[in-house]
């Protein structure tokens, strides 16, 4: 796909800003993660600023996962792979709190974390061809049928990832909503420049990278079903 193709897609993404993946829904912060916001973001956070692109004072690959939630699996992921860089994204205040006091516990050295619209982050704070993998874990199904068109996953922004990940770079998605899964092996399947990892064409088991987290363990204990994709950019 051509640059000026993906130009034009990123332009339309930025058109349809009005329809967003998430709703603001702060819940209130504890005193911890409330200090925490003041306290350590100086030292774990970036800000956001469309004039310039994320760095790290380490020149390692970069893993990019967008709605961290309260951020245990990534802290988790980047405290034992200490040969990466991470960068989380998460709009939810309580979790960016959260995931900062568990970076200050474990004194991880090699994670980042950012406050803002995912999608503008992309367009604006990531350069080009600099990512080595995206991982999106548990995203908001968006289940009633009005709402679908909200979920994160859709083909514009596919193309978005791809333009911001290096040749051979990964995208992880994994979701307990099957109808969500089956929308994103969709999108992703029809999505140019991209090649499903699976060997059966569909989804791969858990892997052993990506963390199990309490919300995962509460839902297979009531036997919910977990779908991993993982698809190369070509």
């Amino acid at each position: 796909m051509n640059e000026q193709l993906i130009t034009n897609q990123i332009e339309d993404i930025k058109s349809k800003r009005a329809i967003r993946s998430f709703v603001l829904r702060q819940g209130r912060l504890t005193k911890g993660q409330q200090q925490a916001l003041v306290n350590l973001w100086p030292v774990y956070g970036i800000d956001y600023n469309a004039n310039s692109k994320v760095s790290f004072d380490t020149d390692k690959p970069l893993v990019l996962e967008i709605g961290f939630g309260m951020g245990a699996s990534l802290v988790e992921m980047a405290k034992h792979t200490q040969n990466k860089n991470f960068l989380g994204i998460e709009v939810h205040k309580p979790g960016v709190g959260a995931c900062l006091m568990a970076i200050e516990e474990n004194q991880i050295t090699n994670l980042k974390v950012m406050c803002h619209d995912a999608v503008e982050v992309l367009v604006n704070m990531i350069a080009n061809h600099s990512l080595d993998k995206v991982q999106i874990f548990f995203p908001d199904p968006w289940h009633k049928a009005r709402h679908n068109k909200r979920r994160i996953i859709q083909p514009e922004f596919v193309q978005l990832i791809r333009q911001k990940l290096k040749s051979s770079g990964i995208l992880h998605l994994a979701t307990d909503w099957q109808h969500y899964a089956e929308h994103m092996l969709e999108v992703l399947t029809q999505a140019e420049g991209f090649e499903n990892l699976s060997p059966t064409g569909d989804y791969i088991p858990r892997p052993d990278d990506r963390p199990i987290t309490k919300f995962e363990k509460r839902g297979q204990n009531l036997g919910h079903g977990v779908w991993d994709l993982q698809f190369v950019n070509k």
